[in-house]
């Protein structure tokens, strides 16, 4: 394997569009719609299990299999899609994204949901890939970054709005009503994009094969384990700070979305400032916001009993969200010209961080180590993610000094 230099002549002109702020807030439409979908599931499975008469942790496994769709989804539809302009590709995306979650709230049973789940997760990586790509391109190349992170406000805001939206419908009128909102978001977001977008065509070179060969570069795999990996502990938390609200801080159910909404706020924050600084300096950015999040995930359990400490602690846990729209723009560093695969590869690390964080932080709780143990073990998760941070900037040092040994 090879590392690779970055793709992007900082000379490059930007793609021309006429409103390149409507452009980035019909990309963020599609992020609202999709960040909606995600997170509300986890808030609704109450409501799915009771609906279709099983238990929650049945329930659940819808989760896992949107999940799966978007981890199996990210890679083989932008393979396929190579050759599509990118704008066609984005209405195509949210076409099946709109279909199949409109689908999920006609499930006429568990076993359709799964299937309906599984089929709406499959766009999720390649939207957000195709959409980072078209952002990053509409901007001078110093301010990349910034494109994307404005891209990714919509997920983040999802989580301030969409979710708590999503969540009150369900319980007001049925939790298929919730599918009925996403479905309606995603209308909103094609037309937005059919509008705004810039119809630029297809890259004449571009192919599956193209696409492909971002595989064989060591820097790209380096990249997706420390979003696999150092993403990890954020989700070790999240996913049950619920019920650390309730056993350790001793606060009613409904403080719960506030709480939720206040790690909104952190991540939206987050992804506004940071991507500044990751514009001047990618690698460190990355590398800080690692030593950030092992330091205020270790911090965690010695603030839980108290919900203001806690809130604090979980506001700064949501600024390190920001470290996916940085290593989205690493990716399409050192990716050469196959930087959609890559680009939407970064998702399918984030969902594996989705399951691997949570599964890890349930285990040290089934093992008897306290509901807080997940900050511990969300820590040394971020830990393994700056060991391979270290790695990633070790190799390109190397490289580097080989290339100018070899030119002179």
């Amino acid at each position: 394997m090879t590392s690779a230099a970055p793709a992007l002549d900082p000379g490059t002109p930007p793609v021309r569009a006429p409103h390149v702020g409507l452009v980035i807030l019909a990309l963020a439409v599609g992020g609202f719609a999709i960040g909606t979908t995600e997170f509300a599931s986890m808030s609704m499975l109450p409501l799915f299990a009771q609906g279709l008469g099983i238990d929650a942790p049945t329930a659940g496994h819808a989760i896992s299999a949107y999940a799966l769709g978007v981890v199996v989804g990210a890679p083989i539809i932008t393979v396929l899609g190579a050759r599509m302009p990118r704008r066609r590709l984005l209405l195509l995306l949210m076409a099946m994204f709109t279909v199949f979650n409109g689908l999920t709230g006609l499930s006429p049973n568990y076993h359709w949901m799964l299937v309906f789940r599984f089929l709406a997760g499959l766009p999720h990586g390649a939207y957000f890939g195709v959409a980072a790509l078209v952002a990053s391109s509409l901007v001078p190349a110093n301010r990349r970054t910034r494109a994307v992170g404005q891209m990714f406000l919509g997920l983040t805001v999802a989580t301030i709005a969409g979710v708590p939206l999503a969540s009150w419908l369900g319980q007001a009128v049925g939790w298929r009503w919730s599918f009925a909102l996403v479905a309606l978001l995603g209308i909103a977001t094609m037309s937005a994009v059919f509008a705004f977008a810039p119809n630029t065509p297809a890259d004449a070179n571009a192919s599956p094969m193209r696409e492909l060969s971002a595989l064989k570069r060591s820097q790209v795999w380096i990249t997706l384990g420390i979003g696999a990996i150092g993403f990890g502990g954020m989700f070790a938390v999240y996913t049950y700070l619920a019920d650390i609200l309730l056993s350790v801080t001793h606060m009613p159910l409904s403080t719960v979305p506030w709480i939720m909404g206040v790690f909104g706020i952190g991540m939206t924050l987050g992804n506004m400032v940071i991507p500044v600084f990751a514009d001047r300096a990618l690698m460190r950015t990355a590398g800080a916001l690692l030593v950030w999040a092992i330091v205020v995930l270790a911090i965690f359990p010695f603030t839980a009993g108290n919900v203001w400490t806690l809130g604090i602690t979980v506001f700064f846990i949501g600024l390190g969200g920001a470290l996916g729209t940085v290593l989205q723009t690493r990716l399409m560093d050192v990716a050469g010209d196959a930087q959609a695969l890559a680009a939407a590869l970064n998702h399918s690390a984030f969902n594996t961080a989705n399951a691997l964080g949570p599964f890890l932080g349930g285990l040290a709780i089934a093992n008897g180590y306290g509901w807080t143990s997940p900050g511990w073990v969300g820590s040394g998760l971020a830990l393994g993610g700056l060991l391979l941070w270290a790695v990633s900037v070790a190799v390109e040092r190397n490289s580097e000094a080989q290339e100018a040994a070899q030119a002179c």
